[in-house]
């Protein structure tokens, strides 16, 4: 009796095992295409932002970033509904949490920093607008990174890992040595090592 409650015990571990390997397969499959359409967007928004706040009314262009979030959005829930479906596990929810998380922490700082840019909040005279620019786009590459690498982790994916840890450190460092718009191509290169290079590999891998 006992000897059959152990086989039982083993076997439910590995079901559940079994599951959760099936639902990283199926996540890491499922990524390609939301990777490489949001690292799409921002590749393209950044350079487009850049030349327009070098040459047609400076950071005031940066709002647009709220509409590149807008086509994200749509483009990303298109892309749902086609992929295969995935339960909702344990895996898929920490990934959910993951950047959801990172959304609004870079979405907090971005709306912070705008805020004492523009000059709303009075902290404009003691942050320069140049260090507020620099510190904005290293942290960001920062949280993009660590969302990249920690979702890496979850599903035992290596390559997403290291691309988010690359993508990170190295974004966050470059960024200290530009200034203003330069920064969004900082930006660029950050999401091409952290979301469409990645996106691009998983896809080819599927097609095999």
């Amino acid at each position: 009796m006992e000897e059959n409650k152990n086989l039982t015990a083993e076997r439910s571990l590995e079901i559940i095992t079994e599951q959760i390997e099936r639902s990283q397969r199926t996540i890491t499959k499922n990524s390609a295409l939301p990777l490489m359409w949001w690292g799409v967007c921002v590749t393209i928004f950044a350079p487009l932002i850049a030349y327009l706040w070098k040459n047609h009314g400076g950071p005031i262009w940066n709002t647009l970033w709220a509409v590149m979030w807008l086509i994200g959005f749509i483009g990303n829930w298109i892309i749902d509904k086609k992929k295969e479906t995935v339960p909702t596990t344990f895996v898929s929810k920490t990934i959910g949490h993951v950047w959801s998380t990172f959304g609004l922490f870079c979405g907090g700082i971005g709306i912070l920093f705008c805020l004492i840019g523009t000059g709303v909040l009075p902290l404009k005279l003691i942050i320069p607008n140049a260090y507020i620019f620099s510190c904005i786009t290293s942290i960001i590459s920062l949280c993009f990174g660590m969302s990249t690498c920690i979702t890496g982790r979850i599903i035992q994916n290596l390559l997403i890992q290291r691309c988010g840890f690359i993508a990170g450190l190295g974004g966050f460092f470059t960024a200290l040595f530009f200034s203003s718009y330069q920064q969004l191509y900082v930006m660029a290169g950050v999401t091409i090592i952290a979301l469409i290079i990645p996106g691009v590999v998983i896809h080819i891998q599927n097609k095999k």
